[in-house]
């Protein structure tokens, strides 16, 4: 895909949309649009071991699954896109902290998450009931440390 430059160098707005083109590679993010909400009612199912407003849509045993390291500890610490994770391993499909020291973030041991581009990020932290999402929308991604002091400032929220 390319970004479409509007005014004052921005990425233009869905009001300026075009058409999507086809891919000859499909892969997630391709075409994706969603909302913040949407996004957060996925993350609450997640949480909820795979309940949604009273509905099963996942198995808990598929959550627990998909949200365990599954990397051999002679695989980590695991560069993925050529950025280190220190501290964490991977499930099926997600990042899995495994090591809160090694991190030098805040988080909870089997915390889980997955980030993409312009700055958007997710966790879902089980032990203290938590879900942060971040939908910075700018690029480059790993060129200010947003995802990063969003975390810090949630957790640094947390008064108990």
């Amino acid at each position: 895909g390319a970004a479409i430059m509007g005014a004052n160098n921005l990425l233009a707005g869905p009001e300026d949309g075009i058409e999507a083109s086809p891919h000859e590679i499909h892969r997630g993010g391709h075409g994706l649009v969603s909302t913040a909400m949407d996004y957060y009612r996925f993350s609450q199912m997640l949480l909820d071991g795979g309940l949604a407003n009273g509905q099963r849509i996942m198995s808990r045993k598929t959550i627990e699954l998909m949200a365990s390291n599954h990397l051999a500890p002679e695989l980590l610490p695991y560069e993925l896109a050529g950025l280190p994770s220190p501290g964490g391993g991977y499930g099926l499909g997600f990042r899995v902290l495994t090591d809160v020291a090694q991190t030098q973030l805040p988080g909870s041991v089997g915390s889980f998450s997955w980030g993409g581009a312009a700055n958007t990020t997710f966790w879902i932290d089980p032990q203290e009931q938590l879900i942060g999402i971040l939908m910075a929308q700018f690029q480059p991604s790993g060129h200010h440390p947003v995802a990063d002091d969003f975390r810090q400032l949630v957790y640094a929220a947390i008064n108990d």
